[in-house]
């Protein structure tokens, strides 16, 4: 697709998280695109710094919370409901109001965080609006990477079939929700191996004036930003147990995505591949969820006596209105949001 006229432009870094979108984010950032002030601070999993607003990352969590959809959420209904939330006008404008005052900053954004990509029509429809063009950089990493890499550094309780699930969920809907957009594909094997081709290759691509425009000492910034022995986990499927099937497509996924990191990859032929994989992770998804039914029951009941049991312990009308959340964290992930209403009612009639 070729590049927008206008001067204006926004770059959204998306795809999984651990896919190095943080280096790819922080790299532009380097080369002068702005990165709207303040950045959530670098820590021990991102050593050199995560290179995301922290006014988004605010946001973000506020409309996850509000659609109940998890960052890294494998149901393939939960793009429709985080598209639910994206559709109010009052939002649409605060997101419009923010993106306008950065763009008075600078003409060239770039706008990183994992849980974006749930609401990239909010994004998209306030970059219209702000009169800046869209661009999309997804990261590419191999599955099991990504899910050793969280594992090590996120939170142990979701185990390998879960995140290995999240993330096809999360990448062919990514890729859907980009499509007929300009974008590029890159692999962060090959951002660490050699920065400057994808790099510039995007500012050719995207018309970015910072980066065809650097200097020197910007691409010497870079190198020395630019670490390889980040890439700390390079785990196989010998080291991710996850059933067959979902193996397959995970593979199948990423063969389909990696080939579109190639010239000329982003094709026709390779969208309906997409499409088909899709269609087959909701199939699968749905099966499975047939299968857990009787569990998922289960964990609702027992959040509900669980609730129910610790408000009558404690006492008090405050507490025993917020008893839905004395659900075991574990538990809670598997009570959707109408389902804890529910809880909370008959909590109500309990007292």
């Amino acid at each position: 697709m070729s590049a927008p006229s206008s001067a204006r432009r926004v770059v959204y870094v998306v795809g999984s998280g651990r896919s190095g979108t943080s280096t790819m984010a922080g790299t532009l950032r380097t080369l002068g695109l702005h990165v709207p002030q303040p950045e959530v601070a670098a820590d021990s999993t991102n050593p050199k710094g995560f290179g995301e607003p922290q006014w988004l990352v605010d946001l973000h969590d506020e409309l996850l919370k509000r659609s109940g959809v998890q960052v890294s959420d494998a149901r393939p209904r939960a793009w429709l409901e985080a598209g639910k939330v994206s559709a109010d006008h009052a939002l649409r404008e605060r997101v419009t109001d923010w993106l306008a005052s950065q763009l008075e900053q600078s003409d060239e954004l770039v706008l990183k965080d994992p849980r974006a990509a749930w609401f990239l029509g909010l994004w998209r429809a306030a970059a219209e609006r702000s009169g800046a063009a869209t661009s999309y950089v997804t990261m590419l990493r191999p599955v099991t990477e990504v899910v050793g890499s969280k594992q090590k550094y996120y939170d142990a309780r979701q185990g390998g079939v879960t995140r290995t699930a999240a993330w096809v969920n999360m990448m062919l809907g990514t890729e859907r929700a980009t499509r007929g957009e300009q974008r590029a594909f890159v692999r962060y094997a090959d951002l660490l191996d050699d920065w400057t081709v994808p790099v510039f290759a995007l500012g050719e691509q995207f018309d970015l004036h910072a980066v065809k425009t650097a200097m020197a000492t910007d691409i010497a910034a870079v190198h020395s930003f630019i670490d390889p022995s980040l890439r700390r986990v390079t785990l196989t499927w010998d080291d991710v147990q996850v059933p067959a099937p979902l193996r397959e497509l995970a593979d199948q996924t990423w063969a389909v995505l990696d080939a579109m990191a190639q010239p000329g990859g982003d094709t026709a032929a390779a969208h309906e591949t997409c499409d088909q994989l899709r269609v087959a992770y909701g199939e699968m998804y749905d099966e499975a969820e047939a299968f857990a039914a009787s569990s998922v029951l289960a964990a609702r009941r027992e959040g509900l006596r669980e609730g129910v049991r610790q408000a009558r312990e404690e006492g008090g009308q405050q507490l025993a209105a917020r008893a839905a959340d004395h659900v075991p964290h574990a538990v809670r992930a598997l009570v959707p949001p109408a389902a804890r209403s529910r809880i909370r009612k008959v909590i109500g009639r309990e007292r």
